[in-house]
């Protein structure tokens, strides 16, 4: 159905991808593994002609013939529809708007048929058990998991033959990822093709049946999923030891150096709801708390509020070191000592129109201002300093910060609370998009910090994670604080427990 052959592409000089091949049957799914960088991304693009034919070198068949397409309505027009690791939804536009965008269902006289595509649209979202969704309100109302299965019903509404998805689980429930995956599993019956791209290699398992593994912008193996476990993906897609996935080594706790008291936080869209509801917490010299919780929990909402980044109302009553600071504003948080790496780095971490070394030095600009200039020399060797700090790749400081991976991005972000010489870092889902070896890099990043003493709070929907990288574990449900678990023995059975307990009452 299609073949690629040697695909070469380049960004300034550098090699993305070097000479690549990638063959798919109908009906056939494969997963395309690599780590962050490794040219998974960039080779859909090149696929789906957001880099467009000529842009590039090799060769593209689709379906017998050579696929030359100078736009992504090309490569739609054709049965190739991408679904982007970033969401391409409009807020403003309603639901249906957003699944007929470019491909509105017409009367005569050109008006658009409202009720035709109201009706489209509550079929696609009844087929992935969307029941809940008003296809007439904005698409803003919902949230990251509904948005990403909207943006899928939006691709399957262009009668895809080939269907790319690009990290579509990343912001999803378990229950929502089940339905993803059951959904890829009648696209496959009905003789639709698939990529998948994920860094949760569970899944990719579970419904791919080819698995190709690209590393630094080369091919190196594909090979049937039958003849592979998770393990041996893994051992393909990295040249490291990562039999030790979370590389814990002991170090002795000081005295209690941050604690939050009394933090409560209400809904910014409905004032009269509580987020989070009278938590408070201590995190000690050189300790690192793990936040679990399921979605809705108030974890983010939590977090937030003890930097002063929370955008509703809320009260937090920080100390440091024994003394009251004020974090009312993230400012004033990183100045008393305090930094966070937030969960969304899109919105929240990055600065899209500056460059990779722009957005490390962000935070600190200060440090390198004389008078009425910039010492770029002095800025430079710091940026090339936390590059290789954190293994960032990046062909030059100066590409944009877009043109970096997702997990490349997420050390950038890294990168720049690092540079503030933080007492206490908070990471909210640090290692959301990064794939296995970047996060073995981030978790001995942690454990270093923290033999310095960094106090760290870090923000984990998976259990595992969270057991694997913390000394204690708070457990979070429904706003409240539902346990606090000292990481001895401890099973995710206890802390899935937790999260769900009822006992007070609530429903």
């Amino acid at each position: 159905m299609l073949y690629m052959k040697g695909i070469v592409k380049h960004f300034d000089g550098a090699v993305a991808l070097d000479g690549i091949d990638l063959a798919i049957r109908p009906g056939e799914c494969i997963g395309l593994c690599g780590e962050n960088g490794a040219g998974k991304s960039t080779l859909m693009k090149v696929l789906s002609a957001v880099y467009p034919h000529g842009s590039w070198t090799g060769e593209i068949w689709w379906r017998g013939r050579p696929l030359v397409a100078s736009s992504v309505r090309d490569t739609e027009a054709a049965g190739l529809v991408i679904i982007h690791q970033e969401l391409m939804l409009v807020p403003e536009l309603s639901v249906t708007e957003n699944i007929f965008l470019g491909n509105e269902l017409t009367l005569a006289g050109g008006r658009l048929d409202y009720p035709a595509m109201h009706r489209r649209a509550e079929q696609l979202l009844g087929e992935l058990k969307l029941d809940d969704v008003n296809v007439v309100l904005p698409v803003k109302q919902y949230g990251g998991g509904h948005q990403q299965l909207i943006e899928i019903a939006k691709a399957l509404n262009k009668q895809a033959r080939l269907l790319i998805l690009d990290e579509p689980s990343s912001s999803l429930t378990t229950s929502e990822i089940a339905v993803l995956l059951g959904i890829i599993r009648s696209l496959k019956a009905r003789g639709v093709a698939c990529i998948y791209i994920s860094h949760k290699l569970e899944e990719v398992a579970a419904v791919c049946d080819t698995i190709v593994v690209l590393r630094d912008g080369k091919h190196i193996a594909t090979t049937p999923m039958a003849e592979l476990d998770v393990r041996r993906i893994i051992g393909q897609m990295v040249e490291r030891d990562l039999r030790q996935l979370y590389p814990r080594q002991p170090r002795a706790l000081g005295e209690v150096v941050f604690e939050a008291r009394h933090v409560s936080c209400m809904d910014a869209e409905r004032p009269q709801r509580k987020r989070v509801d009278d938590v408070s917490l201590a995190v000690r010299h050189g300790e690192i708390v793990g936040i679990a919780g399921l979605v809705g929990a108030g974890r983010t909402e939590l977090v937030s509020a003890l930097f002063g980044a929370y955008r509703g109302r809320c009260q937090a009553q920080v100390w440091l070191h024994g003394q009251p600071v004020d974090t009312s504003t993230p400012l004033r948080a990183i100045r008393a000592g305090i930094a966070m790496v937030p969960e969304d780095r899109k919105q929240h971490g990055i600065v899209r129109d500056l460059d990779v070394g722009q957005n490390i030095t962000l935070a600190i600009l200060q440090r390198f201002a004389r008078l009425t200039r910039i010492d770029r020399a002095a800025e430079l060797r710091t940026v090339r300093e936390q590059i290789a700090r954190l293994g960032l790749k990046a062909a030059s400081p100066f590409l944009p910060i877009t043109s970096l991976s997702g997990g490349n991005q997420q050390k950038a972000v890294l990168a720049k609370m690092l540079l503030t010489a933080p007492q206490v870092l908070i990471l909210d889902e640090p290692t959301r998009g990064v794939d296995v070896g970047a996060r073995v890099e981030i978790y001995k990043l942690m454990f270093a910090l923290a033999a310095q003493g960094v106090a760290i709070i870090m923000v984990s929907s998976e259990f595992a994670e969270v057991i694997g990288i913390a000394d204690r574990v708070l457990v979070m449900g429904e706003g409240r604080l539902r346990g606090d678990f000292i990481n001895h023995d401890l099973r995710q059975e206890t802390l899935l427990a937790a999260a769900l307990d009822t006992s007070d009452g609530n429903p």
